[in-house]
């Protein structure tokens, strides 16, 4: 997961752009989506071809339930096939998806330090997507691999996998107020 290819920018040893951008991606839930598509699309072949002999009832239980399901499965998983994250003077925010819902936008004023996590999994955290975990706090995981671990002032965390993390850490970590990178250390 070192490889860097979405275009990201800054180096950890060279001068930290005005507005860091960093990008993950997970291409194998484009197959679990296309389980969700597959289900929409028995729910439509059931609605157009009701040929059941038990009655409506029944018929309409099925076409919704596997029309709901198949939204459900195709949204769910379409939100979380990347994520993006940007960092720049005055706050970071984390966008998933294709229309970048959900999205969250932290305050740096409101990190008390940044850390670099060389390997974080779905397994940790319960699966992908966006997580909560009461031992652990908050994470945005879409893939394994690096990830950017901030420590609020408030005593939460908060965790997004992203390719080039440790840049990104360097990036945050310039733009604490020295306040915060007192209290720290």
């Amino acid at each position: 997961m070192r490889d860097h290819p979405h275009g990201e920018t800054g180096t950890p040893e060279g001068p930290h752009p005005e507005v860091w951008t960093g990008r993950a991606t997970n291409r194998g839930q484009w197959l679990l989506a296309l389980g969700g598509a597959a289900c929409m699309a028995l729910g439509i072949e059931l609605a157009v071809d009701s040929a059941w002999a038990s009655g409506v009832a029944p018929l309409v239980m099925s076409v919704v339930g596997c029309i709901a399901a198949g939204l459900l499965v195709l949204f769910g998983t379409l939100a979380f096939v990347h994520v993006s994250v940007k960092v720049d003077e005055d706050c970071l925010e984390v966008r998933c998806g294709h229309i970048g819902v959900p999205r969250r936008r932290i305050p740096l004023s409101q990190v008390a330090d940044a850390a670099f996590a060389p390997c974080v999994t779905p397994h940790q955290w319960g699966g992908w997507g966006y997580r909560w975990r009461p031992e652990k706090g908050t994470a945005v995981v879409v893939r394994r691999g690096e990830a950017v671990v901030l420590r609020l002032w408030d005593g939460h965390t908060f965790t997004i996998t992203v390719d080039n993390a440790e840049t990104a850490v360097d990036v945050i970590r310039a733009r604490l107020t020295p306040k915060a990178t007192d209290a720290a250390h």
